[in-house]
């Protein structure tokens, strides 16, 4: 017999919302996580504010309460805290789940332990798996000469580091614009590069100003229309459109150039992923996959179109994923 009704991989918001579903339908439940609870957001900059309102990161009607308008890190962390204790989820940390494998009809887990742990936890059997690990582990590399050294990152947590520091960021997204005015503001020598001729549009509306001033004004030196084409213990190579090469000198690299979902994990389950867009083959009414039984939740739905969604959107994927597997139980 299955362990669970139902198997979650990945703790964050999307995962956490279906597990909460699953406890209203009276379904057996387990999720998995091979970090710590919502460990994306425990990774992003540690003094960055939501774009959006509390209300609209909350689930299982439970309250984010925060002192200004917009929440912190910090109040989204101690939030989903709450949430997984005022529910009893059963949540499995620090737990990669390596291989899936359908056995009689339903999904064996093979996972391994992420923090030294002695040995190798148990299989875990469940009737049907939601897939909501996201892509935030899956950086999209530059893919030049250089880019293993270890003062190249695709993270960033806070600008202390960097201090004293000649640092390049490349990428013209938001996480983008966000580092270099926290870097620009905490007195580190900051360069921005980027391939287009300007930012995306997708910059929060209150950032998109403050960058556009630092750069008009010179206080941020910005390349556009420029490509890394090398990177070296103490400079980069560079290439503007048109062909022309230059270097510049530099400490660090923070290439925030995006992310994207783990597709050789999504396939071994079976899950088709259009070539185009890399959205894995989805019910828009269920979020099942082609693969019976086996559904995706948050972010991971989307593919490469990482702007498509996010927590506010992804947060009710649990109710149309429960909704469906308890009606094919009658429950």
């Amino acid at each position: 017999m299955p362990d669970v009704d139902v198997a979650i991989i990945g703790g964050g918001p999307s995962g956490l919302a279906t597990a909460i579903e699953c406890t209203k339908k009276g379904l057996s439940h387990v999720v998995v996580e091979k970090g710590s609870l919502v460990d994306a957001i425990r990774r992003f900059p540690m003094n960055m504010v939501f774009f959006t309102t509390p209300d609209l990161l909350e689930i299982g009607e439970l309250p984010l309460v925060c002192a200004r308008e917009k929440p912190t890190r910090l109040e989204a962390l101690k939030y989903y805290r709450r949430v997984s204790e005022y529910f009893r989820l059963r949540v499995k940390l620090y737990e990669r789940v390596d291989a899936v494998r359908s056995v009689n009809g339903h999904y064996e887990l093979a996972s391994s332990y992420q923090r030294g742990q002695v040995g190798s936890p148990e299989s875990l059997t469940a009737k049907k798996l939601v897939v909501a690990n996201g892509y935030y582990d899956n950086p999209n590399y530059l893919g030049i000469p250089g880019e293993d050294l270890a003062k190249v990152s695709h993270y960033y947590s806070e600008a202390h580091p960097y201090y004293g520091l000649d640092v390049a960021v490349v990428g013209g997204a938001n996480s983008a614009a966000e580092t270099v005015l926290d870097l620009y503001r905490s007195g580190v020598k900051v360069r921005l590069i980027h391939r287009s001729s300007d930012l995306s549009t997708h910059i929060k509306y209150w950032v998109r100003p403050d960058i556009k001033n630092r750069i008009d004004r010179g206080e941020v030196e910005a390349h556009l229309e420029t490509r890394v084409l090398e990177i070296l213990p103490d400079k980069l190579l560079l290439e503007k459109k048109g062909g022309e090469k230059f270097e510049i000198p530099n400490d660090a690299v923070l290439a925030l150039t995006g992310y994207h979902p783990d597709y050789t994990f999504l396939e071994s389950m079976g899950i088709k992923i259009d070539g185009e867009s890399g959205k894995p083959q989805t019910d828009p009414e269920t979020c099942e996959t082609n693969v019976s039984g086996i559904y995706l939740a948050g972010g991971i739905v989307a593919g490469r179109q990482t702007n498509k969604i996010f927590i506010e959107n992804g947060r009710f994927h649990g109710q149309k994923i429960i909704k469906h597997v308890a009606g094919r139980w009658g429950k």
